[in-house]
């Protein structure tokens, strides 16, 4: 993969990468990396300069992993586990004692691997729900453009919207974005007691007035129309700080979320990364569907995500 091919075709995926190749890599776990394409991700990842992977399975399925795909695993750090589920509990000790920094679903499945994550005796608990975060480069918006939570919470109530938010935040002040722009998405823009997302929206806006979700932005409810039009805002007449320029998107379901980036990915043309946050160490998370960019990208995602404090708490 050719990162100047990535920046022609998508220039904030070429930016976000530059800047992670700045950063410099970091350890991370890649968890049962036993197909072809799972291994080819993490080595191309190290290739890139965003990893220093460290290979955690059966040893001999992950050669012959890469014995498909003509890798020499040579001075790549390599630890045995037997299984799936042994490898997910090995990565989840050996990040919770500092020796990686992060963690890389190989080509476990993913309940295999948050169950690990998530466990009553996991060292990477917080006190924080988890959430996953998309990172878009599409061609028909004006900035990157995040999107959460599409792949983890089904249907969070308020408390859980309030951390998915939470998380979204820190990756965006991570990013070098101080004060981000958070649309809540709804069906409409009124608060309506029979849409409860709608009830949500304006239960999290009185939150972040009142400190409760600090160092962003937030309006909502917004349709998506109104959250990424000025001129859809303007023309029914909503006065908005967010309208046309928001950072993040929140909505309010799995159903909603899932949707919304297959659009932007398969009928939007766009770029995506994305990440687990809410533990002490970022998941990258990805599918046996997604392409071998939006695998790499997500480890170059994860390497800024680990750069410094989250930013000022307001």
């Amino acid at each position: 993969m050719s990162m100047l091919e990535m920046s022609a075709s998508h220039p904030r995926l070429g930016i976000l990468v530059q800047q992670a190749r700045g950063n410099g890599p970091a350890r991370v776990g890649v968890v049962y990396p036993c197909e072809a394409g799972a291994l080819a991700a993490a080595l191309e990842a190290a290739a890139c300069g965003f990893i220093l992977p460290v290979l955690i399975g059966p040893r001999a399925l992950i050669l012959k992993a890469a014995a498909e795909t003509g890798a020499d695993l040579a001075q790549i750090e390599m630890v045995e586990a037997p299984d799936p589920v042994s490898a997910a509990r090995r990565a989840v000790a050996m990040a919770g004692a500092g020796e990686i920094a992060a963690i890389m679903k190989g080509s476990l499945h993913t309940d295999e691997l948050l169950g690990a994550v998530v466990g009553r005796d996991s060292p990477l608990r917080t006190g924080r729900r988890m959430s996953h975060v998309f990172w878009f480069d599409c061609p028909a918006y004006h900035k990157p453009l995040m999107l959460t939570d599409a792949v983890i919470n089904i249907t969070p109530g308020l408390s859980e919207k309030a951390d998915i938010i939470r998380n979204a935040v820190e990756l965006a002040h991570r990013l070098h974005i101080p004060d981000p722009k958070v649309a809540i998405l709804a069906p409409v823009e009124t608060v309506n007691p029979d849409l409860p997302a709608t009830i949500d929206a304006a239960a999290l806006c009185k939150m972040a007035d009142r400190g409760q979700i600090p160092g962003a932005i937030i309006d909502g409810p917004l349709g998506f129309d109104n959250a990424v039009s000025l001129t859809a805002a303007t023309t029914k007449g909503i006065v908005s700080h967010v309208a046309g320029e928001p950072d993040i998107l929140v909505v309010p379901d799995l159903n909603s979320g899932n949707s919304l980036y297959k659009s932007f990915v398969y009928l939007g043309g766009a770029a995506c990364a994305g990440l687990v946050l809410g533990t002490k160490v970022p998941i990258i998370l990805t599918s046996r569907s997604d392409s071998l960019q939006a695998r790499v990208v997500s480890c170059a995602l994860a390497a800024l995500s680990m750069r410094g404090p989250p930013g000022p708490r307001h």
